[in-house]
């Protein structure tokens, strides 16, 4: 265990000059990361777009129209800035405009936050000039809501919800202008068999942001047919439309087994009656065994287009080696039909294109930077902030990263903090999009023997890799050190010296198996070590909830 000096005494190097015993600082040049799937280098038709529209660890997506603009949030778990927030004009091309929770007096997730918990999924909706986002901090504040007037930020301190005892709440608001809140929650009763859950629908009191007391009543027992024993019935999303009101829930739980499903009633007070062609989105009646597949179908939002066509944002996986996946949720877009009065996404055993024809909506284009696809991704750390992209684990009052646009430097303070320890470590990472890709970084040769610094690629505080380069004597020692179930040891490792002042590491992943390599100006590239086993950092090996995030680490004794 790497011994942590306390957070008081570490300067901030924003602000102070160093100082004889600061935390030595590292500089990064500049980080790249290009996707290499072979179903993205398929021609993209006219008109189409790919699936999914936002890859990567981006669940739980929820969508809102305002006139001709659209956003989209999606969960973020204990990652920070959190609660990411893009904003499309044509619902395909997304761009992440902020993050919704970027201050420590809206949230803190510090010592011993696992990675998985933190913030559920979230509802965005407008209403009267104002957004709101309703979610779920599982152990922390529980349930609140927060506002704004612009969605970029800044979003006001949380508003807790302490009546509501569950996760993913929706907020509803009626054309009569009373306000709900529907959630997933535990049943009446003790449950009848795990993962046995229920939806419940409470009246709100907007003006006073508190819930009306005595005002909540269950909605769905269990899911769509309870003698079935449905599990984990959540996510709902409630609509109301030519006098119906309509209930999206996600069922099955969030695998392989993940689906989607729908209920209405005429009045809120009345039964929720489901359709009887549920589920309307599902993945799990397909061959497993299918080329290319995507699985874990759910968690949808609906939102209807100026031009008045009907769209579903959902979650899903995209695996390898059957059901591995390091990428996370991710977010697809598919359309919605209406079939006598019920909406549809996807009629059974058919399975999630990949490429579908655009929404028509009145738009010349966008010159959105993808987020989706095979692209390259690069900073050169030459702007004033952070690009939103960038995300740490947990929340810390230390400020151990600071930007040098004149040089076009990133400066990391070597935090005796490892990754496999539950605080804030000197890590910024950003999403794993592709199940193939390489990635790279160039950085200043440590010159202090105590300071690692280089490249992680992170799944959880108990199963990462680390590839980093230290001062040993005379010379340099580069190693990868790997973290399973939370214990490290070092892989590989190699000694060279040279003159130079800086080296530039990279790694990749293809499908199941990833490389490690690094490189000098004058020797050329030198393979550290490859074909290891990408399925530590999947979700069947690693548990939890989150994608992989790949970025920059530094580290002193």
């Amino acid at each position: 265990m790497i011994s942590r000096l306390p957070y008081l005494i570490i300067a901030l190097i924003a602000c102070n000059p160093a100082r004889a015993n600061d935390p030595p600082a590292v500089s990064f040049d500049w980080f790249q990361y290009e996707g290499r799937d072979a179903v993205f280098f398929e021609e993209l038709k006219e008109n189409h777009y790919r699936n999914p529209v936002i890859a990567g660890f981006h669940p739980d997506p929820s969508v809102v129209r305002v006139e001709d603009d659209y956003y989209l949030v999606n969960s973020s778990f204990a990652y920070f800035p959190g609660l990411p927030i893009f904003h499309s004009k044509d619902l395909v091309s997304w761009v992440q405009i902020g993050h919704a929770l970027t201050r420590r007096s809206q949230l803190k997730f510090e010592n011993g936050q696992g990675i998985s918990r933190g913030i559920f999924a979230p509802t965005i909706r407008f209403h009267d000039g104002i957004f709101y986002i309703v979610t779920t901090d599982v152990d922390g504040i529980g349930n609140f809501y927060i506002t704004a007037e612009n969605p970029a930020g800044p979003w006001s301190d949380p508003v807790l919800l302490p009546e509501i005892n569950g996760i993913d709440p929706d907020l509803f608001f009626d054309d009569d202008g009373r306000v709900y809140i529907a959630h997933n929650g535990e049943p009446e009763g003790p449950a009848l068999y795990d993962g046995h859950r229920a939806i419940w629908l409470w009246e709100f009191d907007l003006g006073n942001g508190k819930i009306i007391a005595g005002s909540g009543r269950l909605i769905v027992n269990g899911g769509v047919d309870l003698d079935k024993k449905p599990i984990w019935v959540e996510g709902p999303h409630i609509y109301k439309l030519n006098g119906w009101y309509y209930l999206l829930c996600a069922q099955g739980g969030t695998a392989d087994q993940h689906s989607q499903v729908v209920f209405r009633a005429r009045n809120l007070n009345d039964v929720f009656v489901p359709f009887d062609k549920n589920p309307i989105l599902t993945q799990r009646d397909l061959d497993p065994g299918r080329q290319d597949p995507i699985t874990s179908t759910g968690h949808a939002d609906l939102v209807q287009t100026v031009e008045g066509e009907w769209w579903a944002v959902f979650l899903g996986v995209r695996p390898y080696d059957r059901d591995f996946h390091n990428t996370g949720r991710e977010t697809f877009m598919l359309p919605v039909r209406w079939e006598n009065g019920w909406p549809v996404i996807l009629d059974p055993h058919t399975a999630v294109p990949w490429q579908v024809r655009r929404p028509h909506i009145n738009f010349d284009g966008s010159d959105a930077p993808p987020q989706t696809g095979n692209f390259i991704w690069r900073d050169d750390f030459d702007q004033p902030q952070l690009k939103p992209d960038w995300i740490r684990v947990r929340t810390s009052a230390t400020q151990w990263s600071q930007l040098d646009p004149g040089s076009g430097t990133l400066k990391l303070l070597a935090l005796p903090i490892g990754l496999q320890e539950k605080v804030q470590p000197a890590f910024l990472g950003r999403v794993q999009q592709n199940l193939e890709y390489v990635a790279s970084t160039r950085l200043e040769l440590p010159l202090s023997g105590n300071v690692t610094a280089g490249l992680v690629i992170f799944q959880n505080s108990d199963f990462n890799y680390f590839l980093g380069v230290r001062k040993t004597g005379q010379a340099f020692t580069i190693s990868l050190e790997e973290v399973r179930e939370g214990v490290l040891r070092t892989l590989a490792s190699a000694e060279f010296t040279t003159t130079e002042k800086h080296i530039v590491l990279g790694m990749g992943q293809q499908n199941a198996k990833l490389h490690f390599n690094y490189e000098l100006a004058t020797t050329g590239r030198s393979e550290l070590i490859a074909g290891l086993d990408a399925k530590l950092l999947s979700t069947q090996v690693a548990g939890g909830f989150v994608g992989a995030t790949i970025g920059l680490y530094a580290r002193s004794e």
